[in-house]
C-alpha cells in the first residue's frame, strides 16, 4: 500500500533513507527501533511546543502521541520533536515580555532547522500559546511542506461568586486592589480558581484568535481548535490530523497551496467577526511574508472594516472559548460569513477539500447568544479597526469589540512615557488625569526591544475604573485581553524616528475608530522641526544575545515584524531539493 501511494524518489527523506550511501544514517534509525518498512515510508515531523512553563502547553505532549498514531495509520513514520515557547501570561508586565515576540521567530527557525536537518517530508505542528501558533504556521509556510496545524485547546473558565472568570479578571484585579476596590485577600482567592485546567487563556485573546485563524486559513481541520485542552475528544482531531497529513503528501498539497491571498482574507474575516486580538494584524502579515504574499496591516484593516462583528466573546463580549465550542465553533461562524458572501469558498484546506465543500458538512446554526446571525450582528463593522494619520503613517490598530460608537472617538492631551514601567508606575500612583491620551513609546519591535504587551498597564486602568476615561497609544502591542481605547502597533515606531517619538506632553491627539484616524494637532512644519531636533533612539541595555539579534533584524509592525527577506527572495525550495 505504502509504495503505491508515495513516490519516495520525490520526497526529502530519500536523502537519509535510500541507497547504499545512507547505510550509516539507517543504522541510527535501527538503533531507535524503527523497522525497515518504516525507514522507507514518508517521514513526518510532529512538532510540539510542549513545556512546563504554563498550562497552555502542558497537554501537547500527550496529544502528540495520538497524532503519531494517525500518521502511522496513514502509512507514515512520525518523528516527534519539541521547540520553545515563551508564555505571555507569565512574561507579562516585566522584562520577560521582551522575549515574547522574538520567540515566534525562534519557533519558526527551530522547526525549519529540524525539518531541514533531518529531511522530514511533512509537518504536523501542535501549539498552545500566543506566539507559538503563528510561529508554527510560519514554519509550515516557509518550508512549504504538506502541513497540518493543531491547537492544544483552551483552558476551562474558573468559577468565582457564581460567574466564569479568566486570567483577565486577575490582571484587572491588580488595578482594583490599587484603587482600593478589592482586598488582597479576595485577589488571592481568585488566583487559586481562575485557571482550573490545562489549556491556553480561555477567551478571544491571542491564542484563541490564532486558533480560529488556523481553521479559517485552512491549515487546521475544521473544528479541531474548539474542544478545551482537557477534553479527550481532542484525540479524534489529533488522530485525524495525522491521517490528513499523509493524504496531503499523497496529493502533493503543500502549505502554500493552502495559504494564499484568499485564505489570508478569510482568516482576517474570522478575526474581525469574533472580536479577535489585535495581534492577528501582526501575525497574518508575517505568515503572508513566508509565502511571498503582500498582505500588511492595512490589508487586514480593510477586511476588518467591512466585516460584521457577531460572535460575543470576551474580553469585549460575554462568553469564553468553551462556550463557542459548545455552540458549534469556528465552522458555524464561517457558515455565517459564507451566507453574506464574505468568504472565499474555493480555498483548499488541510482536509484536501475546499473550504466550501467542508462547510457543506456543517449542520450547526447560530445560537443567538454566543454566535449571533450575521443578519443581526452585534455591530455592523469588525471588532478590530486599523488607524492611520500623521501620528501613524504606517498604521496602528485598536480592538473596538464591546465599545459603543461614542466610545470610539477620543481627543485629549498627550501624557508621554518613555517605557511601559514608567507608565505603570504613574498609573499605580494615579499620576494621570481623566481625558488624557497616555503615550507609551520606545516599546516597538526594535526599540523595546521586543514589542512588549501593555496588559499590566491597561488592566490596571480598567481596574481603577478609568478604562473608558483615558485612551492609550503605543508602538508596542496589547494583549488580546486588553479592553478600552488602546491603540497599538503605531508605526513607524519611536526607535525608527516615527512621529510617536516626537510627541510632547499636552499635544492634542485625536483617535477616531469610526473614520480610521490617529492624528496629532501639529503642522507638517512643526513635526519636521521636531524631527530635526530629535536626538535618536533611546539607548538600550540589550547589546548582546537573542533580544539584541532580534532588534537588529526586525522590520516594522505594519509588515508583521519579520526578520528575514521571506519567500520573495527565495531561490531554494526545501521540498524540491
Amino acid at each position: 500500500m505504502t509504495k503505491a501511494r508515495f513516490d519516495k524518489s520525490k520526497l526529502p527523506s530519500r536523502h537519509v533513507t535510500e541507497g547504499p550511501a545512507r547505510a550509516p544514517h539507517r543504522s541510527y534509525f535501527y538503533a531507535m527501533g524503527i523497522t525497515e518498512e518504516e525507514i522507507h515510508q514518508p517521514w513526518v515531523g510532529v512538532a510540539t511546543c510542549w513545556n512546563e512553563a504554563a498550562p497552555c502547553n502542558i497537554a501537547l505532549n500527550r496529544q502528540a502521541q495520538v497524532v503519531k498514531q494517525g500518521v502511522k495509520k496513514g502509512g507514515g513514520t512520525p518523528r516527534e520533536f519539541t521547540t520553545i515557547t515563551v508564555t505571555d501570561g507569565v512574561a507579562m508586565g516585566h522584562e520577560g515580555m521582551r522575549s515574547s515576540l522574538a520567540s515566534r521567530e525562534v519557533i519558526a527557525d527551530s522547526v525549519e532547522l529540524t525539518m531541514r536537518g533531518h529531511c522530514y517530508d511533512a509537518l504536523v505542528g501542535l501549539a498552545g500559546c500566543d506566539k507559538s501558533l503563528p510561529g508554527m504556521m510560519m514554519a509550515m509556510v516557509r518550508l512549504n511542506v504538506p502541513s497540518v496545524f493543531i491547537y492544544g485547546g483552551s483552558i476551562l473558565p474558573g468559577r468565582y461568586q457564581g460567574r466564569d472568570i479568566t486570567v483577565q479578571d486577575l490582571f484587572e484585579g491588580v488595578g482594583k486592589v490599587q484603587a482600593g476596590a478589592m482586598s488582597e485577600a479576595e485577589l488571592e482567592i481568585m488566583e487559586r480558581v481562575a485557571c482550573p485546567s490545562a489549556g491556553a487563556c480561555g477567551a478571544q485573546y491571542t491564542a484563541n484568535t490564532m486558533a480560529c485563524v488556523s481553521e479559517a486559513i485552512g491549515l487546521a481541520l475544521l473544528n479541531s481548535s474548539g474542544a478545551p485542552a482537557p477534553y479527550e475528544s481532542r484525540d479524534q482531531f489529533c488522530e485525524a490530523s495525522g491521517v490528513a497529513v499523509m493524504n496531503l503528501i499523497e496529493k502533493n498539497i503543500r502549505a502554500r497551496d493552502i495559504v494564499t491571498r484568499k485564505s489570508l482574507e478569510n482568516a482576517a474575516r474570522v478575526v474581525a467577526c469574533t472580536g479577535g486580538s489585535t495581534n492577528a494584524a501582526l501575525h497574518l502579515p508575517a505568515i503572508a511574508h513566508e509565502a511571498g504574499i503582500d498582505f500588511d496591516l492595512f490589508d487586514v484593516a480593510d477586511i476588518m472594516r467591512d466585516t460584521p462583528y457577531f460572535v460575543n466573546l470576551r474580553p469585549g463580549g460575554q462568553y469564553v472559548a468553551k462556550d463557542l465550542y459548545e455552540v458549534g465553533g469556528v465552522p458555524v461562524v464561517m457558515k455565517e460569513l459564507a451566507k453574506a458572501g464574505l468568504l472565499h469558498l474555493d480555498c483548499i484546506t488541510a482536509s484536501g477539500k475546499t473550504l466550501g465543500e467542508s462547510l457543506e458538512e456543517i449542520r450547526g446554526e447560530p445560537d443567538g447568544k454566543v454566535i449571533h446571525p450575521i443578519s443581526a450582528p452585534i455591530t455592523k463593522t469588525g471588532g478590530v479597526v486599523g488607524l492611520r494619520g500623521n501620528l501613524a503613517p504606517d498604521g496602528a490598530i485598536v480592538k473596538v469589540a464591546g465599545m459603543t460608537e461614542a466610545e470610539q472617538v477620543f481627543t485629549g492631551p498627550a501624557r508621554v512615557f518613555e517605557c511601559e514601567e514608567e507608565a505603570f508606575e504613574a498609573v499605580k500612583k494615579r499620576e494621570y488625569k481623566e481625558g488624557e491620551v497616555i503615550v507609551i513609546r520606545n516599546e516597538g519591535p526594535a526599540g523595546g526591544p521586543g514589542m512588549r504587551e501593555m496588559l499590566a498597564t491597561t488592566a490596571a486602568l480598567s481596574g481603577q475604573g478609568m478604562g473608558k476615561k483615558v485612551a492609550l497609544i503605543t508602538d508596542g502591542r496589547f494583549s488580546g485581553a486588553t479592553r478600552g481605547f488602546c491603540v497599538g502597533h503605531v508605526g513607524p515606531e519611536a526607535a525608527h524616528g516615527g512621529p510617536i517619538a516626537l510627541l510632547k506632553n499636552g499635544d492634542m491627539i485625536t483617535l477616531n475608530a469610526l473614520t480610521g484616524e490617529l492624528s496629532v494637532a501639529l503642522s507638517d512644519e512643526e513635526l519636521a522641526k521636531r524631527k530635526a531636533e530629535w536626538k535618536g533612539p533611546r539607548k538600550t541595555a540589550y547589546t548582546s544575545g537573542a533580544v539584541h539579534k532580534f532588534a537588529r533584524l526586525v522590520g516594522g509592525a505594519r509588515w508583521g515584524a519579520v526578520t528575514h527577506p521571506g519567500a520573495k527572495a527565495e531561490s531554494h525550495v526545501y521540498m524540491d531539493q
